[in-house]
């Protein structure tokens, strides 16, 4: 047998080692100071600054993008889809009022590409700097056979801190206080196994047909990063107590703003407050889907709710506006009976 060697097998180390090179100082433009050690280690040191709480919690989260990755390969568009990926995790984490601290990810491929897997953190640093945290580390595998040539999988992890009595978890919600809907930028990163089969198998359509009504081309729009809330609550809780949040991913309105609702109350959205934006409007027609299908498939227009004592709302609705946020109304909390459930659409 004539000798093998790693590389001819599939995996090519001198790739991996310039695709390190190339994110290095990609990375380094999220470092805090609290950052001991980053990327090119075999692990990540952070040393919290631990004197600013009394009890401080750590928040975890983890996350991915989903086949939004086929859209990226279909454009052949790859500087995006890391934004999706870091804000899936840290929008999970702001919703305990938590400080994002810093991320990692996981890339795999059959064959790395390091220009193209480049492009790939490129985002992910984007998304981080956004948020606030650091990218200390993560990891890249070279998987020869496991993965359609030119295609990739992302995985996303978070860690965040928060002090104990500062956590938000819902627990003082009551009838009379309000939902805050604050804007998503599209999709997000939720209901694209749907929104492709009615787009591109139903339609017909290619990520570059253009559509009376988009300003974008179809691929371009479905790409549209996740929009990251994490400097907006922030914002707001340095003046204002939220008493419940809720990160509209996969279920929806439906699925998600329960998760955050004690027993005994219920939320009724008013469809009504906001403009269901778009896309969303022309999948559920082009596919002739259910608004309930809708409504626990896709944000809607809504990418976060939050929960506030209406005596607040209207300070907090212009401290919204004053940061260029987004933001509706949609719901009233309201008692809910033992056969009733716990969100209504109306």
């Amino acid at each position: 047998m004539k000798s093998i060697t790693y590389k001819s097998a599939g995996v090519d180390i001198k790739e991996g080692e310039r695709f390190v090179n190339l994110i290095k100082p990609l990375a380094g433009t999220t470092i805090r100071k609290e950052v001991l050690a980053g990327i090119g280690g075999f692990n990540a040191l952070f040393a919290p600054d631990v004197t600013k709480y009394q009890n401080p919690v750590l928040v975890s989260s983890t996350d991915g993008v989903g086949t939004k990755l086929k859209i990226a390969f279909m454009l052949d568009k790859h500087d995006t889809v890391g934004i999706d990926l870091v804000a899936m995790a840290v929008n999970d984490i702001i919703v305990s009022g938590a400080e994002p601290l810093f991320f990692l990810d996981y890339f795999a491929a059959g064959r790395l590409n390091a220009k193209k897997a480049a492009q790939v953190i490129k985002g992910v640093a984007k998304g981080c700097r956004e948020a606030e945290c650091s990218l200390v580390g993560g990891e890249t595998a070279e998987m020869p056979g496991f993965y359609n040539d030119g295609e990739y999988d992302l995985a996303g992890f978070a860690v965040g801190i928060v002090e104990r009595d500062r956590i938000i978890d819902g627990s003082g919600i009551k009838a009379g206080d309000r939902i805050i809907g604050l804007a998503s930028s599209g999709l997000h990163s939720n209901g694209f196994s749907l929104a492709r089969k009615v787009i591109f198998d139903g339609l017909k359509l290619k990520c570059k047909s253009r559509i009376n009504g988009l300003k974008k081309t179809v691929g371009e729009e479905l790409l549209t990063p996740t929009r990251i809330y994490v400097r907006a609550i922030k914002t707001i809780l340095k003046n204002f107590r939220i008493k419940g949040i809720a990160h509209i991913t996969g279920g929806g309105l439906t699925g998600n703003i329960p998760r955050i609702l004690p027993r005994g109350i219920k939320a009724v959205i008013e469809r009504k407050k906001w403009d269901m934006p778009f896309i969303f409007r022309f999948i559920q027609d082009a596919g002739k889907i259910s608004p309930g299908e809708m409504f626990r498939t896709f944000n809607c227009g809504i990418g976060m709710a939050i929960i506030v004592d209406r005596n607040d709302e209207g300070r907090i609705m212009q401290k919204l506006r004053q940061i260029n946020q987004t933001a509706y109304i949609i719901s009233e909390v309201e008692n809910r009976k033992k056969d009733e459930e716990s969100l209504l659409i109306v």
